[in-house]
């Protein structure tokens, strides 16, 4: 043992273990250079700022610092075809000559999308639909109908279309609602030859009021009564009369049509 401590204390042990040292110091020093040299540490090309330049200026700028590329398009309704919305790396950063540039350009022809079922939904939720969809909201028109702000039709350019329609994406779309007030006027019933009780049915069926009732004969029979007249009257002329009219019916015992005015 004290052999060993005496051996540690001779010129021999401490010139062997400097030697080592200094041979793992080199080998370090060697592989940090080299790997600096390799990767240029510190030093590259400048990205140059491609963003909003057409892709054709951009490729041949690119080309001519060294730089390699690839392209990938998206479609933007309101942006130039064409154009460069994006880039990777940034503009200014460094980077190694012959790295790929990616590129991100505006394509010129829309991919489609089915038209989704729009048709009993209010205008909100139409709205909505239509964002999900990359769609666009045009006019909207409105139309008598009993349900208001509900979506009745879609037009594309003037021409209704139908639920899985192909359209571009970005289309503006046209919506045809509901104006809530129900339809202005409504079709005449014929009411000749019904009985009294049929009569008042069709009447209120078509959202017109029953008005005067007049009685013309000798009515032995009131749950006999058939209708010989009305007013207003179905005529090739008119066949419409606003919501809510008064209908006045002459009535007469047994059936038998009659060719008297109607009574006013």
């Amino acid at each position: 043992m004290s052999k060993f401590w005496a051996y540690l204390k001779t010129s021999s042990f401490r010139n062997t273990i400097l030697l080592a040292a200094a041979t793992v110091f080199t080998v370090v020093m060697i592989a940090f250079f080299s790997l600096s040299y390799y990767t240029r540490h510190g030093s590259g090309i400048p990205v140059p700022s491609l963003k909003g330049m057409d892709i054709a200026k951009a490729i041949s700028v690119l080309e001519e610092q060294g730089f390699q590329y690839q392209v990938d398009s998206v479609y933007i309704s309101n942006q130039l075809p064409g154009t460069v919305i994006e880039q990777d790396p940034d503009a200014g950063t460094n980077v190694k000559e012959n790295r790929v540039i990616y590129l991100t350009m505006v394509t010129q022809l829309a991919p489609t999308v089915a038209l989704p079922d729009l048709e009993q939904s209010n205008y909100r939720e139409a709205i909505s639909i239509l964002g999900n969809y990359g769609l666009k909201l045009g006019d909207t028109i409105y139309r008598s109908d009993i349900a208001r702000d509900r979506v009745l039709e879609v037009r594309l350019s003037g021409r209704v279309i139908t639920a899985g329609t192909k359209i571009p994406k970005g289309s503006y779309l046209d919506l045809v609602l509901g104006d809530g007030a129900g339809a202005s006027e409504v079709e005449i019933p014929d009411l000749l030859n019904q009985d009294l009780d049929a009569a008042r049915f069709a009447i209120r069926g078509a959202g017109l009021a029953l008005g005067t009732v007049t009685y013309e004969g000798e009515i032995t029979d009131s749950t006999n009564v058939v209708v010989v007249a009305q007013s207003p009257m179905r005529t090739d002329s008119t066949s419409k009369t606003s919501i809510g009219t008064l209908i006045n019916i002459t009535v007469s015992q047994g059936g038998t049509v009659t060719n008297e005015q109607p009574v006013d």
